[in-house]
């Protein structure tokens, strides 16, 4: 069994910064994508940004030059620096991670959510 755990959530005001943190636990075998998605209210999921296992990245414009993704192999961690934050990244954020628990098929895992809400 695999568990994404986010912290890191809370209400901030516009051009603040907030940090969220993932954890993965369980059999794991190997990690290779992680990334954060997000979901605004009457909105789609969307992709926020991922990194491979070896390290590139990737986001969406609308996040670029204000949140960076990073992750620490060593301990099944991915984390989500978000600076200048405006109101509309106020969503639920979702860890997601695509992990390998034996030698079949790697799955898709989710974490439960944290919400990031920014005030104008």
């Amino acid at each position: 069994q695999v568990q994404l755990v986010e912290s890191g959530g809370g209400l901030v005001q516009a051009g603040g910064s907030l940090r969220l943190s993932c954890a993965a636990s369980g059999s794991i075998l190997s990690i290779n994508f992680m990334g954060w998605y997000r979901q605004a209210p009457g909105k789609q999921r969307e992709l926020v940004a991922g990194i491979s296992s070896g390290g590139s990245t990737n986001s969406a414009d609308s996040v670029k030059g204000r949140f960076t993704i990073s992750r620490d192999n060593a301990k099944n961690m991915v984390y989500l620096q978000m600076n200048s934050l405006k109101p509309e990244d106020t969503a639920v954020y979702y860890c997601y991670s695509i992990i390998r628990t034996g030698w079949g098929t790697p799955l898709n895992y989710w974490g439960q959510g944290t919400q990031v809400t920014v005030s104008s």
